[in-house]
């Protein structure tokens, strides 16, 4: 996979924030060296938030996010600057531009505190500087903080510097996680277990699939594919060579039964449960399943918008599974892409997909947000797992490597 081909969710999202007409556009294509984004000297030119990916060196594969003002106002206003702080969710870090002649008001105080609730690190570039010498020269004297600079668009000053900021305050947190690497040592197999259906996208791959295998060869270990009827065949072949059974949740309770105790056996689900960092809260939330009852409201999530086929699991397999294992008939609500409603209180469990077209920040907003509210949330592939009594056993491997059960 190509830099430019890395996904969404692998990239570094940086988003650029502040007023209208702060010069946030012209920072943006400066920074990149490309015309991403429309300027204008008319306030509120950009209307709703721009995502580029790009490699931006030396921090390779990013997304830019170019955003309204935080001041617009009036009914269309108001609702871009929701837009403008919900990309707040998903950014790594932000870069504040503020007119050096106007510095830091009110609203970029406001955006500054949420950046800090949420412990975002961000960097404010004074915009427009060539046109204020004397208001830089006079803030330089001072104690100027190391997350501040000022640049000139027009000039291409200081524009180095803040890429620089950018990389030093790009958190290193989460360069470790591995998806499987750790569970397997040079020369381990592991069983890829992909079923091919009508869902299955024609000619390749998905993602979760993908990333699995390439995790697998970076650590010197083999990854073998095989459809579910295949199974036994290439366990009988492999015998005791084979470390690990990993598979698509849908042909769980086959693949279960057919992978001897001996061997660890998990899906691609719970793997992005622990790579996005909520595995224990996974778990926790599968099991709020024994508690649901006529009418409560489950809410039932895709990070991705991918066209509903007929037996979508999302929306058909999974909800039946879930009216059979409670008895019950529950409320289902769906949502895609970028959407999370705010409130989920009302809502008795959260179920999300694997999340591997959302980064890691977008994911944890999501699982703090129902931790807040007290609201189960688990993911498809723990639910199923749970749902067919072999959830212990999917998180056996973890507990092995960590010494905890989850």
């Amino acid at each position: 996979m190509g830099m430019n081909q890395t996904p969404s969710g692998e990239r570094l999202h940086i988003a650029f924030l502040g007023k209208r007409n702060a010069g946030k556009s012209s920072l943006v294509n400066a920074v990149t060296g490309q015309k991403l984004a429309i300027v204008s000297d008319v306030k509120g030119t950009t209307t709703d938030p721009v995502y580029k990916s790009m490699e931006l060196l030396p921090l390779g594969p990013v997304v830019i996010i170019d955003t309204p003002g935080i001041d617009d106002h009036g009914e269309l206003g108001l609702l871009r600057v929701s837009k403008a702080r919900q990309v707040i969710n998903k950014t790594d870090i932000a870069v504040i531009a503020a007119d050096c002649r106007e510095g830091l008001g009110e609203q970029e105080q406001d955006l500054i505190s949420l950046l800090k609730k949420k412990e975002i690190p961000y960097i404010v570039a004074f915009t427009k500087a060539d046109l204020c010498p004397e208001i830089e020269a006079e803030r330089k004297k001072g104690h100027t903080p190391e997350n501040e600079v000022f640049v000139s668009s027009n000039a291409g000053r200081g524009i180095q510097e803040l890429k620089e900021l950018i990389g030093k305050a790009v958190s290193r947190e989460g360069e470790e996680r591995k998806l499987v690497s750790d569970l397997l040592r040079p020369s381990d197999i592991a069983v890829l277990v992909v079923p091919i259906d009508k869902a299955a996208p024609k000619g390749r791959l998905i993602l979760p699939q993908q990333q699995v295998i390439r995790d697998c060869l970076d650590c010197g270990a083999s990854a073998v594919v095989c459809k579910e009827n295949q199974l036994e065949h290439m366990l009988s072949l492999l015998k005791e060579n084979v470390k690990l059974v990993i598979t698509d949740s849908q042909v769980f309770p086959a693949v279960d039964k057919m992978t001897p105790p001996h061997i660890l056996m998990t899906s691609f689900s719970v793997l992005f449960a622990r790579y996005k960092g909520n595995l224990a809260q996974a778990a926790s939330g599968a099991r709020a399943l024994d508690y649901i009852k006529n009418g409560d409201k489950i809410l039932m999530c895709e990070g991705c918008t991918h066209h509903r086929q007929c037996g979508d699991i999302g929306t058909e397999k999974l909800p039946a599974w879930i009216r059979k294992y409670t008895k019950a008939e529950p409320e289902f609500v769906f949502t895609s892409g970028v959407e999370f409603p705010e409130d989920i209180s009302s809502f008795a469990l959260v179920i999300h997909c694997g999340g591997c077209m959302l980064n890691q920040r977008e994911m944890k907003y999501r699982l703090a947000m129902a931790g807040d509210q007290n609201i189960p949330m688990t993911n498809y592939g723990t639910a199923i797992a749970y749902m067919n009594g072999i959830l212990e056993r999917s998180l056996k491997p973890f507990s092995v490597l960590a010494g905890q059960k989850f």
